[in-house]
């Protein structure tokens, strides 16, 4: 039996975002997956302000750099489509890393995934009219990819917490331990396969232009995060920390004879992890200096 090791990457990254979404849930509750849905157009408007920070105003910074700085194309279309992507699946790891509240932190992931079944599809279409270019994905498409990636392994994790509750960590624990492992294992050989490609890339603009958008995005999140201090570090990690499965299948769709797309979101995915930790840092100081 031949074993293709390109299929064995796939699988594990496959199976390793779920595992580690169904570990999140694990440790959150109904309630925590549906306050902003709960509080909607409530004061202070946490939906309301994120939608504005993560769908309106990255996408005008992307758009407005894309034109002015004109990076190479991929790194252009990656710009785009993180700026319109949904909230990563593992990003709540992080957010509550840096004092991220768990009801604002997973309602937003839940809230953010849900409407942009809706305005994931709308800002590909704006964007592709902006740039006088036909441009498409469809709801199917991000209704699948939020559903497998998101929804169904978080529901699927609390409802486990309701149904054993003083399992739920014990298994919260060993199912993050092993879908770290697989990630690892999966995104170490994609990174070394693409990195001569991502390095063509870096040296003309590109590492700039993204450093840009995330900075502006990061920018956005804190200004409109509310007056909570912790929800502006998580609105603000939020939106510059976009999901690259969704972007990836927006570029791919799009743009398919376009070889170096996988590598310009891996560096926009890059610039942004290293940003954000960065800020996260300095708001935990700042948090811990008053205290």
């Amino acid at each position: 039996m031949n074993i293709d090791p390109a299929q064995l990457v796939k699988l594990a990254i496959t199976v390793s975002v779920p595992l580690l979404v169904f570990a999140l849930g694990l440790r959150a509750t109904i309630s925590d997956a549906t306050t902003l849905f709960r509080e909607f157009l409530r004061p202070p408007n946490r939906l309301l302000r994120a939608i504005v920070a993560m769908n309106v105003v990255v996408p005008v910074v992307a758009v407005a750099v894309a034109m002015l700085m004109n990076p190479p194309f991929p790194v252009k279309v990656a710009m785009l489509a993180m700026a319109v992507a949904p909230v990563p699946p593992v990003l709540p790891g992080k957010q509550l890393k840096f004092g991220g509240g768990a009801d604002y932190v997973f309602g937003l992931l839940v809230a953010i995934a849900i409407v942009s079944i809706v305005l994931v599809p709308l800002g590909v279409d704006i964007l592709g009219r902006v740039f006088g270019r036909e441009a498409r994905f469809g709801f199917v498409q991000v209704a699948k990819l939020v559903g497998t990636t998101i929804l169904l392994p978080l529901i699927a994790g609390l409802a486990v917490r309701q149904l054993a509750p003083q399992a739920s960590a014990s298994l919260a624990r060993w199912a993050s331990r092993i879908g770290t492992i697989l990630l690892v294992a999966g995104l170490v050989p994609v990174l070394v396969k693409v990195w001569p490609a991502i390095t063509g890339l870096v040296g003309n603009g590109s590492v700039v232009a993204i450093g840009i958008v995330v900075a502006a995005a990061i920018v956005a999140g804190h200004w409109l995060g509310g007056p909570d201090p912790d929800d502006r570090t998580t609105l603000a990690i939020a939106s510059s920390m976009r999901h690259p499965g969704i972007a990836l299948a927006i570029g791919s769709l799009n743009v398919p004879d376009e070889p170096r797309m996988p590598a310009a979101i891996l560096l926009y995915v890059l610039v942004a992890a290293v940003a954000t930790t960065i800020y996260g840092k300095v708001r935990a100081r700042q948090q811990a200096g008053p205290a």
